[in-house]
């Protein structure tokens, strides 16, 4: 008879904690709370004056409040407030819904409601949308943050941020959530629809996600890093939490700008930063004179894939080391990682770069990444040719869509969370992805529903048919274009519609060209686009 180990030996609260990153600031605070946490401008602040100031935030939440599974949405820049509200408000046991500050009233609007925020932090960048905001949600009570960097602009929310971290206490003892199951973040996605989809985080999974950040990158303690990457994005790919853990400094950064993350860079000395392959090509076709004194190695991240060849070449000259992940919201932003082998520094940079702009193997702490047939579920062949979708499982994987069963069961049919790209498998059992089964353009890093493009067209008076989709695009990765029918006897020019598109969407969603003429469909009328992506060459963008 086998021996039993489990009578008697039952969880307790000596043996068991759930998992959060929350704990990673708390042993910042008491370990290295003299080491820097945040800088920006002029501002310093220590890691024990950061974890007094998160538990203040909570105070002074629960004090208006707020509780368990409420959600609080933060509008800001990668500034120190941002980096507080991942901390400060699962603290209070609400939900973070970090805000993409690019998006329109309508797309914000739809989110605040669907989410249902009570608490909105709000940059004074913003004072405009949040006025709106405040006019439309009439209930949700908005708080001004005035960065230090940031514009002067004074009485468009309801409460300042300072003053409602005054009134909160910073000794305040927040609780380890009771089930590490429990809602930690919201983060919005666009889908192959026009509404965008809530997409869940917990703690376990912010936490292990956190941890294998460190793990891939081999991170020493007290690394310095650069907020190149939104915030907003995947709760920046879980790196407020991942710098905590290694008590790093969190270097802020309100707007990308080439020259100054050099200047931060070599003022700083940055050793880490995250970013989309845009912002990896601007750094290094920025001038010579910019990098000037910059003594390496810098380690950067990017996502989907890598920059060109050329590229990397010239980041290797300039000792930046590149880490080529894949990911999507759903998996909490990268969730998988092109692992280097030691053999590959033997190889040309192009041949190098053939590999690296493979998407790799599962995170340390994600069960596993595989491409599989769909409908089967069964695994493709490691042959680099078999295309099937590719497929994540683990604990590095959503809760699920909010208020939305069938997409979250659908997400999760047959035991894996099905991403919609598809790719092949190699013989050394790195995946690649081939093309997209889902309608989205990556512009930039940022997500664009072809979808809601297209339905901001119809909404002209000329449009009889309208597809959108990515052209490829040197500086963007990808950019929406759209192929246009006009209605008979109807007259439009490629740059009304485009100016029309401004009045209905973020300016990134804006289609940049406009083709007309008719388009091809199918014998139901159904129209064929991926005959328009081959026009394109869409394919050929994959910049994720």
């Amino acid at each position: 008879m086998p021996t039993d180990f489990d009578t008697g030996l039952g969880r307790n609260a000596a043996n068991f904690a759930a998992i959060t990153p929350l704990d990673f600031i708390a042993r910042a605070a008491e370990v290295y709370g003299h080491k820097p946490a945040i800088a920006h401008g002029t501002l310093r602040q220590n890691w024990d004056q950061t974890y007094r100031r998160t538990r203040r935030l909570a105070s002074a939440l629960q004090q208006l409040g707020i509780g368990k599974n409420d959600t609080v949405a933060a509008m800001l820049p990668n500034t120190p407030a941002m980096v507080e509200a991942h901390f400060g408000v699962p603290m209070a046991g609400a939900v973070l819904n970090a805000l993409n500050i690019r998006l329109d009233l309508a797309s914000l609007s739809f989110m605040l409601k669907h989410g249902e925020a009570r608490v909105l932090l709000i940059d004074s960048e913003f004072a405009a949308l949040a006025r709106q905001l405040k006019s439309e949600l009439p209930q949700l009570k908005v708080v001004e943050v005035h960065d230090v960097l940031g514009p002067q602009e004074d009485d468009f929310g309801d409460l300042e941020y300072e003053a409602l971290l005054a009134g909160g206490d910073e000794d305040f003892a927040w609780q380890v959530p009771p089930d590490e199951w429990d809602a930690i973040a919201l983060n919005y996605t666009s889908g192959t629809t026009g509404d965008p989809k809530g997409v869940v985080y917990h703690h376990r999974g912010a936490a292990l996600n956190a941890i294998s950040n460190i793990l891939e990158w081999d991170m020493a303690k007290h690394p310095v890093y650069l907020w190149t990457l939104p915030m907003f994005h995947c709760n920046g790919w879980c790196f407020p939490w991942t710098v905590a853990a290694r008590a790093g400094v969190n270097v802020c950064l309100r707007k990308f700008d080439p020259k100054l993350v050099f200047d931060l860079i070599r003022e700083h000395g940055v050793s880490h930063y995250c970013a989309a392959p845009i912002v990896h090509g601007a750094l290094a076709n920025a001038p010579e004179s910019w990098r000037a004194g910059i003594r390496g190695p810098v380690r950067g991240m990017v996502a989907g894939a890598p920059p060109p060849a050329a590229v990397l070449a010239r980041m290797e000259e300039m000792q930046f080391e590149l880490a080529h992940v894949y990911g999507l919201t759903e998996v909490y932003g990268p969730a998988a990682v092109c692992a280097e082998q030691d053999d590959w520094a033997q190889l040309s940079t192009d041949q190098r770069a053939v590999l690296k702009s493979r998407q790799g193997v599962r995170y340390h702490l994600q069960s596993a990444v595989t491409v599989r047939d769909p409908d089967s579920m069964e695994a493709v062949a490691r042959d680099g040719e078999q295309i099937g979708e590719i497929m994540f499982r683990g604990n590095i994987c959503m809760k699920g869509y909010l208020k939305n069963p069938e997409a979250t069961a659908q997400a999760f049919a047959g035991g894996w969370f099905h991403t919609g790209d598809l790719g092949v498998m190699s013989a050394d059992g790195y995946i690649k992805i081939k093309d997209r089964s889902k309608d989205i353009i990556i512009s930039g890093g940022e997500n664009i529903s072809s979808v809601e493009v297209e339905d901001a067209l119809y909404r002209h008076a000329a449009v009889l048919a309208a597809a959108v989709v990515a052209q490829p695009d040197e500086k963007w990765g990808e950019t929406p274009c759209a192929f246009v029918e006009l209605k008979d006897g109807a007259s439009v020019s490629a740059e009304e519609l485009i100016a029309f598109c401004k009045t209905l969407l973020a300016g990134y969603k804006v289609p940049k060209a406009v083709y007309f003429g008719p388009l091809p469909k199918t014998s139901t009328g159904k129209i064929q686009k991926f005959e328009l992506r081959k026009r394109m060459k869409s394919d050929s963008a994959i910049d994720v």
